[in-house]
């Protein structure tokens, strides 16, 4: 057996040096060591930098060696906002949205989320493992060595929590780390006999309690949106849920300016995600309490909405982070080199603010900066090797995944060879 991985000679090692997110015009400093290497031991990067100096006292034959001539290595890239495990799909729907069928007729024929709710009801749990694991497949040859999974697609007690635990089985049958979050306010299920509030009762005294005594989540997540989960019953299940002892996450502002910024701000959230209408005091407010904001312009493009305004978010000194927001509905896509074309070409951010984004922001949003997310001396050795000799290629290869091997925690576990 050999004791570790030695990356060695790479045209660049791209490393996103650092413990904690970085905000504003620091998402740009991506730390370029031309021709270097990278030494694992492990699970754990040991040391980075030229080959000579940090190979020094070590035994080679002990390490499988890379030779990543004429290559890139980055961090693995971090997906902070998804919806991975659902049960069916709604392909129907999406041709309908094309045919310039609203959201409203769309509820009303059936769809969108309470018709995915229906499904995942339905569904048995170990089907809902089985479409997991697919999907996280096809995240890994696009990168993604870590993915946060939402519930959301239950509504109830029982389904939230079979949702849960096969995100959880996820975790430990899969090579990806899947990190756990609770959504039972996505929505209010039609067979639900009361409103917007005894709803959310029933989440913080029946469900929240629930999910928490068998440690099903790590973040507690809620759509607050206009005519969804106002500011009101949003403040009363982020109060249960902090008092439970759950990290915060939301849905906030994607489709009116309601003010979930604000509100994310004040619970000290560690992301507010979509802010595709986000107000400049919702930005001033999440730079003071350190929130990462997570944009998703995937959804974006497949609703043809307007982008979240990245380029304002960044130069007011905002860490931002980028995901694909996988789900059955709005964003039926994993593509990690459409969501890099998307913020680059449509939201005005660099290559290298994109890069941070997808890495060590994203692993802020998922409150594990100081694991993963970047190339440093004691982190997981989460590493992706890139086919091309610049990291200038990500964004310039628009549409197409430039990853050729992916290392999970110091081990190969895809190569495109």
């Amino acid at each position: 057996m050999k004791k570790g991985l030695i990356i060695k000679d790479a045209a660049q090692v791209v490393t996103v040096s650092g413990f904690e997110s970085k905000k504003g015009a620091r998402m740009r400093d991506i730390g370029v060591i031309p021709g270097g290497s990278v030494v694992i031991e492990g699970e754990t990067i040991l040391s980075v930098g030229d080959f000579d100096t940090i190979s020094r006292g070590l035994v080679l034959e002990d390490y499988h060696i890379i030779d990543a001539r004429g290559k890139t290595v980055t961090p693995g890239f971090v997906d902070s906002h998804t919806h991975v495990i659902f049960g069916g799909y709604r392909a129907d729907e999406y041709n309908w949205r094309l045919r310039g069928d609203s959201y409203v007729q769309i509820m009303n024929r059936g769809g969108g989320i309470v018709k995915s709710v229906t499904q995942t009801r339905e569904a048995a749990y170990e089907d809902l493992v089985a479409a997991g694991l697919k999907r996280l497949d096809s995240m890994m040859r696009f990168g993604v060595t870590t993915v946060e999974g939402k519930s959301g697609y239950g509504l109830d007690l029982e389904t939230e929590v079979k949702q849960l635990r096969a995100t959880k089985a996820l975790n430990d049958r899969h090579v990806l780390d899947v990190v756990p979050t609770f959504l039972g306010p996505h929505a209010i299920p039609r067979d639900f006999e009361g409103g917007e509030m005894a709803f959310i009762q029933y989440m913080t005294r029946e469900v929240l309690p629930a999910v928490k005594e068998d440690n099903l989540a790590e973040f507690a997540d809620i759509f607050t949106e206009k005519g969804i989960f106002e500011l009101e019953s949003s403040r009363i299940y982020l109060e249960a849920a902090k008092a439970l002892g759950f990290k915060i996450k939301m849905h906030a502002d994607e489709i009116y300016p309601l003010g979930g910024a604000e509100l994310a701000a004040e619970f000290g959230a560690v992301s507010a995600d979509h802010l595709l209408q986000v107000s400049d005091e919702g930005i001033r407010r999440m730079k003071e309490k350190g929130v990462v904001a997570t944009l998703l312009p995937l959804t974006a493009f497949s609703l043809k909405a307007d982008y979240a305004r990245a380029r304002d978010m960044i130069d007011a000194g905002l860490a931002v982070a980028l995901a694909t927001d996988f789900n059955p509905g709005s964003c039926f896509s994993e593509s990690i080199p459409l969501l890099i074309a998307l913020s680059t070409l449509y939201m005005g951010m660099t290559p290298e603010e994109t890069l941070t984004a997808l890495t060590l922001n994203g692993a802020a949003a998922l409150d594990r900066s100081h694991v993963i997310g970047s190339i440093d001396p004691g982190k997981q050795g989460d590493i992706l090797i890139h086919e091309f000799d610049s990291y200038e290629f990500i964004p310039y290869h628009f549409g197409v995944s430039t990853v050729e091997t992916v290392i999970k925690k110091g081990r190969v576990v895809y190569s495109k060879a």
